[in-house]
């Protein structure tokens, strides 16, 4: 082979790296129906977010209202389908409050999750220490 074959090579192997990666957006609709098990409540929410396959970054912003008190706690789960529960994968902190942004560098298995539709968002108050309002991220379009 040739040093300019090589080379050839070498750069279409790095351009078709580049083309699988791509950027998601996600989206979820938070209710306490939607809870397992379901909840009786006023609150609901959103969570819009955007997944870098190529870099597993996870930039997220949240919303909610009308809870039973103050959030106590927020998260992503996974993975688990709907209507299944699944352990912490991203928390958003000790009493988060709406709206909440953040961002985060996930793991290959929490990229997984996500693309896998087995991701979901979740606030939990006093009153529902389990949680008060879930939705399951799905792909936007």
């Amino acid at each position: 082979m040739t040093r300019f074959t090589i080379a050839l090579a070498a750069t279409s192997f790095i351009l078709a790296g580049t083309a699988a990666a791509e950027t998601i957006k996600y989206h979820a609709t938070m209710n306490g129906a939607s809870e397992v098990p379901s909840k009786q409540t006023q609150g609901t929410g959103t969570v819009d977010a955007t997944l870098d396959t190529s870099t597993r970054k996870l930039d997220w912003t949240a919303t909610w209202q009308n809870l039973s008190g103050p959030a106590t706690m927020a998260h992503f789960h996974g993975p688990a389908a709907p209507g299944t529960n699944a352990g912490v994968i991203v928390p958003w902190g000790q009493n988060p409050t709406s709206p909440n942004r953040g961002s985060v560098t996930l793991t290959p298995e929490q990229v997984q999750a996500f693309q896998d539709g087995k991701a979901y968002a979740n606030v939990h108050t006093a009153a529902n220490p389990g949680g008060e309002i879930r939705g399951q991220m799905e792909r936007a379009q």
